[in-house]
């Protein structure tokens, strides 16, 4: 696929996230603190690493998949 193409793609609501880092976060030696948000189930976790992050965003993909999985 394409750049183009793949931003034509729609982009659904229930796979929208908004993730919030801490100002003291130092990327480049893995340390990551924040927060993460699910925009419409509006479950929210902490985070302390960037597999936190995505364990929390994989959860959530899931979740929704198995609720809705023709608009997911």
């Amino acid at each position: 696929m394409t750049q183009a193409s793949a931003e034509k793609l729609p982009l659904p609501v229930r796979r929208a996230f908004v993730v919030q880092l801490s100002a003291d976060i130092e990327v480049d030696r893995g340390h990551w603190a924040g927060r993460v948000e699910h925009i419409v189930s509006g479950q929210a976790a902490h985070l302390h690493s960037l597999e936190e992050l995505l364990a929390f965003m994989t959860q959530m993909l899931r979740t929704v998949h198995v609720q809705s999985p023709a608009d997911a």
